[in-house]
């Protein structure tokens, strides 16, 4: 068995083609998922950045909400940044009307709350087991609290931008848009280390 693990990128919106690139950087197949056959097929799955509203709709009108909720309690490895982390979230404090998650993080977070489109930016984030990062901030959420599951490896500005819980890792921020595939290449060894 080869140890090149292939990686879906949830390809229903979002900066899809900026994380396949980012990952096959990383040393990983990289594939966009749509459907559920994709979905089984992966050993592990990106979360993209986008509108998490959007997302969630887009996920039960193609018939991924459900496979991908049991992918994740099932162990898949799953990086969800921006809208993705809030994909990951067990509980959204503000969700729009019908907006679900797939869950499998022990966090609360917030939609936008860094700020609207105008108020996007970049900072550099400490990233527990990573270093420093440039962080690209765009209409972020944050975590407002974890669970004791959850390990924190990063804020900004006194407010959680990543976490960790298990085999799930998310980020309010998009590394995927920086040309650094470090936290890429932190997700394509937890998906090797869950093999």
């Amino acid at each position: 068995m080869t140890n090149t693990p292939v990686i879906g990128v949830l390809a229903l919106q979002g900066d899809v083609r900026e994380h396949l690139i980012a990952l096959a950087s990383a040393d990983a197949v990289a594939r966009p998922v749509r459907r559920p056959e994709e979905l089984a097929e992966v050993d592990g799955l990106v979360i993209p950045g986008g509108e998490s509203t959007t997302i969630s709709k887009l996920a039960a009108l193609f018939g991924m909400l459900e496979p991908l909720r049991e992918r994740v309690r099932a162990g898949m490895p799953v990086y969800g940044t921006c809208a993705g982390l809030i994909m990951l979230a067990d509980k959204i404090l503000d969700p729009r009307s019908g907006q679900e998650t797939i869950g499998g993080i022990e966090m609360i977070v917030r939609r936008n709350a860094f700020g609207r489109q105008n108020e996007s930016f970049e900072a550099t984030v400490e990233v527990a087991g990573v270093g420093p990062v440039e962080g690209v901030f765009i209409r972020a959420p944050w975590v407002e609290s974890v669970g004791a599951a959850t390990q924190v490896l990063a804020e900004h500005g006194g407010h959680i931008v990543a976490v960790r819980q298990g085999n799930a890792l998310a980020t309010s921020f998009h590394p995927e848009l920086t040309g650094d595939h470090r936290m890429h290449e932190l997700f394509v060894d937890m998906v090797r280390a869950a093999r």
